[in-house]
């Protein structure tokens, strides 16, 4: 019997669906469980146990394979087309290693002139604030 079983656990929807997405492009049908109950009220989300990807139970191995093997080739990607060849800053973004970075200097300025240095920079590609000294 091929039944649906667990297969994966998310905090939002979207990325719920993302991965649902590429499993469609490769032929593997998937549903996702809690979705609408977790959108109309989040507190229920632990609960439940969080948005679920679920897939039958013999596609289970070749699924864990390309949703692994898409996320290494986008990591690898990332590394390709998200770097500027002469970058502002010599660190990169902590969460998705991008060079392309900026310093959020707006809680440190009055009517655009900067009172002190800022310490906090946000990655144009993933939108993470981080600080770096």
């Amino acid at each position: 019997m091929n039944d649906l079983v667990k297969f994966k656990f998310y905090e939002t929807a979207l990325e719920a669906n993302k991965d649902k997405q590429i499993l469609a492009e490769n032929d593997i049908q998937s549903f996702i469980a809690n979705e609408q109950t977790i959108q109309s009220d989040w507190l229920l989300s632990q609960a439940l146990g969080g948005i679920q990807l679920q897939v039958f139970e013999n596609d289970f191995e070749n699924a864990e394979k390309i949703l692994s093997d898409y996320h290494e080739n986008n990591k690898f990607s990332l590394e390709v087309e998200h770097t500027v060849s002469d970058p502002k800053f010599d660190f990169v973004c902590p969460k998705c290693g991008s060079n392309h970075i900026y310093r959020d200097d707006s809680s440190t300025s009055f009517f655009g002139i900067s009172l002190i240095s800022s310490h906090k920079f946000v990655c144009y590609y993933c939108e993470n604030e981080f600080t770096h000294e």
